[in-house]
């Protein structure tokens, strides 16, 4: 069994998960699509905006509230692994993976929420 230290030392060396997400109505099928360099914090973030009433997306706020947190799931679309030896900015690699996955989805209107 590890020790409490190790323990402590692999939570300070883990990488966080970064990469594309949508958060998806299961009633209506519509998507809100994103990106983080830090998967688990930003799913945090978007949950209690929304259980607070207080998402920046009004339109994901809206039905949020008006369906209620166990029709919405949270998915990974894209992870990016992030490597050692490579210093490569994350944030410009995941926005243009975000387009792409926008461009192809179509996350507006009736299918989404996102802004064209």
């Amino acid at each position: 069994m590890k020790s409490q230290k190790e323990l402590k030392n692999e939570y300070k060396s883990a990488k966080p998960k970064m990469g594309i997400f949508q958060i998806k109505n299961q009633i209506n099928g519509k998507i809100y699509i994103d990106s983080s360099t830090n998967l688990e914090a930003i799913w945090n973030r978007h949950k209690t905006e929304l259980k607070f009433g207080g998402h920046r997306n009004e339109g994901l706020q809206k039905e949020w509230n008006e369906f209620g947190e166990e029709h919405f799931t949270f998915d990974i679309l894209s992870e990016l692994t992030q490597k050692e030896e490579e210093m490569l900015n994350y944030t410009a690699e995941l926005k243009e993976l975000k387009a792409m996955y926008v461009e192809e989805l179509q996350p507006f209107g009736d299918k989404g929420y996102n802004k064209a």
